[in-house]
């Protein structure tokens, strides 16, 4: 069981955001993968939709007066960290992204890591990541999950360029860009999976919530 000292230091805070939401702000990306998923698997009644970020999550709702202010009151006293929320995660949908690890930043992710290249990418892919939330562009999903050895610093100046289905990692991150966009993380191989298409029900394959695992291939 978290020490109170613990409890205090996870516990999130809950601002007004306009007259219909609450913006709740977390302590890591972590907490926001948690705390969407309590919510998402017993949300309050007159919670409408959740929009998660890197540290905070939108509750949107339908409440007004009190009843909003209970509102309030429950998100705040929220246990995120329980076993339940955790269990989430065997239930949630998982996509295989095949990749293949060709990119022009490999060998300098393996001199800055002080493993081989071998290495980065038997630890990209190992773990199983999950989309934290989505943003900078239609699609683009934030997966954790990377493994700390792989924590590397974005570029000093973005690419002008960088190709559609680009793996790649930044910080504690790895994600996919979507389409051809300018971009500053570091570029580990290539995938032919399509991230975006407004043809689907839901466009964005890598949704908030979906479980992710990458599988290197040749070609």
């Amino acid at each position: 069981m978290p020490s109170s000292d613990a409890a205090a230091t996870n516990a999130p805070r809950v601002l007004p955001y306009g007259d219909q939401a609450f913006l709740v702000e977390l302590a890591t990306s972590h907490d926001v993968v948690m705390f969407t998923d309590a919510l998402r698997d017993d949300a309050p009644a007159g919670v409408t939709e959740l929009v998660p970020a890197a540290r905070t999550v939108l509750v949107r709702h339908d409440l007004r007066g009190t009843a909003a202010d209970a509102l309030a009151g429950a998100l705040a006293a929220i246990d995120f960290t329980s076993a339940r929320s955790v269990a989430v995660d065997a239930h949630s949908a998982l996509v295989t992204v095949d990749v293949r690890y060709d990119g022009e930043d490999l060998a300098v992710i393996a001199r800055t890591c002080a493993i081989t290249v071998d290495e980065v990418i038997r630890r990209h892919v190992s773990p199983l990541y999950r989309s934290a939330f989505c943003g900078f562009a239609p699609g683009f999903a934030y997966l954790t999950g990377l493994d700390p050895r792989l924590f590397v610093p974005r570029l000093d100046a973005p690419r002008g360029r960088v190709a559609a289905g680009s793996v790649a990692i930044a910080s504690e991150y790895t994600g996919v860009y979507p389409n051809d966009m300018p971009g500053g993380w570091r570029i580990l191989g290539h995938t032919n999976v399509v991230l975006w298409d407004l043809a689907r029900p839901q466009p964005a394959l890598l949704a908030p919530g979906t479980m992710v695992r990458f599988r290197a291939v040749d070609r």
